[in-house]
């Protein structure tokens, strides 16, 4: 925790908040990119209100892609959203170098950010992350925000070296996905002390409100997919500080997420992302439930109960809640 440093990510017109959803990767039968299906996802989420489209990230199975893939994904989402909302895009990989080559790849696509992980694989400690997160930063054309995700990387970043690399300039936002509340409150109280230098968007689905209580900018929810209209009423509500909305949208898309649990054969993105695509076939958005291998797509009784979750909820046989 060096030196101050004057990135892209030190405007506050680059700041992107509210929704933000992680853009799922629909898949052909044959495991290819399915173009209409993604096109048509894409027009869900803009028709439900989305402030921002978040693509590559772990709903959008980044950690199965190769450098064709996220360049193909990367040129039909950029094409199909035509500027209508900012996105970032994942650059996520093992180490700085590998990082920084996904980047420059990808900065022909004209992108509002990059979302960064800790590195992973070889053991690194603060000192590797720092200069991890600095070094890409000092490359980048566009703003950096910090992806927490302790689950898939096996490192918490913690709220006082976020809000360094905040205060320094080195990253314009976090996306915490880390599950911990507690660590999430202590950063947005730690940021709002400091003047608000980072963007903070929670990815923990079900718990949006608290979040908006501790402090957040908004939220990246892998759940927005199916449900984005839910989320961009529950962010309003919450501007608006209309404290018994922002609640009942929660509850009801704590219903929706039980979708999740319902394949009780798979564990991980199998089960999760497998869930919304699912969902969102039953919904009529994309065409097939496929995912990557080494992933089987969730089929029988299991269809089923997530069918009778959308009815429950409002988004399928009904009008939204």
């Amino acid at each position: 925790m060096t030196t101050t440093q004057t990135s892209p990510s030190t405007s506050s017109a680059d700041r992107l908040s509210g929704v933000v959803p992680p853009l799922l990767t629909p898949l052909t039968p044959e495991g290819e990119i399915d173009m209409a299906s993604l096109e048509r996802l894409i027009a869900h989420l803009l028709e439900g209100g989305v402030d921002g489209i978040f693509a590559l990230g772990s709903s959008g199975e980044v950690a199965y892609s190769d450098d064709a893939r996220r360049s193909q994904v990367l040129e039909a989402v950029t094409g199909f959203v035509a500027g209508q909302v900012p996105v970032i895009a994942g650059v996520i990989d093992m180490q700085t170098d590998r990082v920084i080559h996904h980047m420059r790849a990808a900065e022909r696509f004209d992108l509002d950010g990059y979302v960064v992980t800790a590195p992973f694989y070889s053991i690194t400690g603060p000192e590797e992350i720092d200069t991890h997160f600095r070094t890409i930063a000092a490359a980048a054309d566009a703003p950096i925000w910090a992806y927490d995700i302790p689950v898939c990387v096996h490192t918490k970043l913690s709220p006082a070296h976020l809000l360094q690399l905040g205060t320094d300039g080195v990253i314009t936002g976090v996306k915490d996905s880390s599950g911990d509340d507690v660590s999430f409150r202590r950063l947005a109280a730690m940021n709002r002390a400091a003047g608000s230098p980072l963007t903070l968007l929670t990815g923990h689905e079900v718990v949006v409100d608290g979040a908006y209580l501790s402090g957040a900018d908004g939220s990246v929810p892998g759940l927005g997919n199916v449900d984005p209209a839910g989320y961009a009423r529950m962010h309003r509500a919450a501007q608006a500080e209309d404290w018994a909305l922002v609640r009942r949208e929660q509850d009801r898309l704590a219903a929706l997420f039980e979708i999740v649990f319902q394949p009780t054969d798979k564990v991980g993105p199998a089960a999760g992302i497998g869930a919304f695509k699912t969902a969102l076939r039953e919904l009529g958005v994309i065409a097939t439930n496929n995912v990557t291998v080494p992933m089987s797509p969730i089929e029988g009784e299991t269809v089923g109960r997530i069918r009778t979750i959308l009815e429950q909820t409002g988004l399928l046989g009904g009008t939204d809640a």
